[in-house]
């Protein structure tokens, strides 16, 4: 019976459901490793790895030694799968070194917290980002998208090299996309194969001027530049495969009424008002206003008044009707009456 963690804290709770399954799953984060015995080489390969994976917290690299794990061996991967739950990392690197396989990596890749598929390679004619320079000015942007170039028939058609293509690539792509500004690549991961090995180079792409509208392209050794021996590989079965890449069924949202964007303005609202009839509508009468318009016709009933007994002028009734039309209880007086 699984157990069921129920959130303590609220910050628990976040990052419970950071890790909880979604639609648009995030990008995936590596673990980086390694075992009891290692050299100085395989270390500076986890260094650069996490050095190009770092950004956006999408790397973490443990220097502790682990020889509980053993990844190709029965019961081995317990330890790994532990760690990666832990860490909810879907990538992991592992290193080591025996006489029997020297300068041993491990790339791989989890489905639930469990090892989907991982290959071995050995590591040769190492060269690290510090020795190649690739810490200066001529060093890629952190966190830029890459471009892949993989040479050689045997990524195609040899099942080893199509399944070290597709570890590769999903452990060096970063974040997925839609759209890309093609000015941010600047940089590229050269793949040859070569016998039963890999040339592998990380180089930075630089644009010089070549006397027309379209540029000389340059690629400058960044590191980490190695060649991989391809060793052991485990794929996953045919079960597994299918249920890894199962998708969820695509909901479409529902259209909003009245509601529109706009390249400029954002999102933009369209609002129904009905027509106002202000002649039906039964507004209330202020005292206030009764009063003046009462002061008002008083203060001309008296100065016609004066008026009219000063012998200043006649008054008709035509004119006193409409003078007097909101007084009914004053009186007029006219000439002949």
């Amino acid at each position: 019976m699984l157990r069921i963690v129920k959130p303590k804290t609220k910050r628990a709770k976040r990052e419970l459901e950071k890790r909880a399954p979604k639609l648009e799953e995030n990008s995936k984060k590596l673990l980086l490793l390694h075992g009891t015995k290692t050299t100085a080489s395989i270390k500076q390969v986890l260094s650069d790895f996490y050095h190009l994976r770092k950004e956006g917290g999408k790397a973490i690299k443990y220097t502790k030694k682990n020889d509980a794990i053993r990844p190709f061996e029965g019961g081995g991967e317990t330890s790994l799968e532990f760690l990666s739950q832990k860490t909810d990392c879907s990538l992991f690197a592992f290193g080591s070194h025996s006489k029997k396989r020297p300068n041993n990596l491990v790339f791989g890749r989890m489905f639930d917290h469990h090892v989907y598929d991982m290959m071995e390679v050995g590591i040769e004619d190492f060269k690290s980002i510090e020795t190649l320079g690739g810490g200066r000015k001529a060093a890629p942007q952190a966190g830029s998208k890459p471009c892949f170039a993989f040479v050689g028939e045997k990524f195609e058609s040899d099942p080893k090299f199509r399944h070290f293509k597709e570890l590769i690539v999903d452990f060096m792509r970063g974040e997925v996309v839609e759209t890309i500004n093609l000015q941010g690549l600047d940089r590229v991961f050269l793949c040859v194969a070569v016998g039963d090995k890999v040339i592998f180079k990380h180089c930075a792409i630089r644009f010089k001027k070549s006397g027309t509208k379209v540029p000389r392209v340059e690629l400058i050794e960044a590191g980490p530049c190695m060649n991989m021996v391809l060793r052991r590989n485990r794929e996953p079965s045919t079960d597994l495969r299918k249920e890894a890449m199962r998708l969820a069924p695509k909901t479409s949202k529902k259209k909003v009424k009245n509601v529109s964007t706009d390249s400029l303005a954002g999102k933009v609202g369209r609002m129904y008002v009905p027509a106002q009839e202000v002649g039906d509508m039964a507004l209330t009468k202020m005292k206030g206003l009764k009063r003046e318009r009462r002061a008002e016709a008083a203060a001309k009933a008296s100065s016609l008044r004066n008026k009219s007994e000063s012998g200043g002028g006649d008054v008709t009734m035509g004119e006193a009707e409409n003078e007097f039309a909101g007084s009914p209880n004053k009186k007029l007086k006219s000439k002949g009456t």
